[in-house]
């Protein structure tokens, strides 16, 4: 038997921590496929694609070395910094939407900010190795260390901590490089004439539903990372 795991915490403790990022990621998603189908039919002005508004945008900015390819998948658009490539969901890729001029702009902010060595972007891109490893081992290694009674019990929690917390400080980065990019992609289509002016409340709408899941993914990975510290506290005080 292992001991005493009353210190493991409460449902209730548990759901004290998480259930308020979980309400705020599960608004943001809704608001996201909400815009999303919204302004998915709505086709702009001009006619663009997508592909084209990438396309043009990026090539404004001398980035003609940065390919446009179509993906599959719902909302899977992406920018690979690797390949120099931007990845566009169907949805995307090939339709003349409010909701595809304002994705495609998006991602193609990532690009730009690729080739101007965006700090924050930079930070991100040489964390995620770790991230992939933390992410999962990291909660392993915690509970491992938590249900040891030892000082060597501590130290292993604590590094199983550590790799989790790298998770958390990944969801943080993301925030301003996320918001840098929508900032970008608003900025070019209200003075490109990519869609029609009137429009841009679609793309807001679009881009500003999508920043709060980010805001939601770091909330999450907050409050999981304040949890496990609450265990480990409550551990150490029984």
């Amino acid at each position: 038997m292992f001991p005493q795991i009353q210190w493991y915490g409460s449902y209730f403790t548990y759901i004290l921590f998480s259930l308020p990022a979980l309400l705020l990621g599960l608004w943001a998603q809704a608001k996201v496929k909400s815009a999303f189908a919204k302004y998915s039919k709505v086709q702009n002005y001009t006619g663009l694609t997508g592909a084209q508004v990438a396309r043009r945008m990026l090539d404004s900015n001398g980035l003609q070395n940065v390919q446009v390819e179509q993906v599959s998948g719902m909302l899977s658009d992406f920018y690979d910094p690797l390949s120099k490539t931007l990845r566009l969901s169907s949805g995307v890729y090939d339709t003349p939407s409010i909701a595809a001029a304002g994705i495609a702009a998006h991602e193609s902010g990532h690009a730009i900010q690729d080739s101007e060595h965006y700090f924050p972007l930079q930070i991100r891109s040489a964390i995620v190795p770790a991230v992939q490893l933390g992410s999962w081992l990291g909660p392993i290694i915690f509970m491992v260390g938590l249900v040891l009674s030892t000082q060597i019990g501590e130290k292993i929690a604590i590094a199983g901590l550590v790799l989790f917390g790298i998770t958390a400080v990944f969801a943080i980065i993301t925030l301003p490089v996320e918001l840098d990019a929508s900032r970008r992609a608003k900025a070019t289509l209200e003075s490109s004439g990519f869609i029609g002016m009137e429009q841009m409340v679609g793309i807001n709408s679009v881009l500003d539903a999508a920043a709060l899941t980010y805001v939601a993914a770091a909330a999450q990975a907050i409050s999981t990372l304040l949890y496990d510290v609450f265990l480990l506290m409550r551990r150490n005080r029984d």
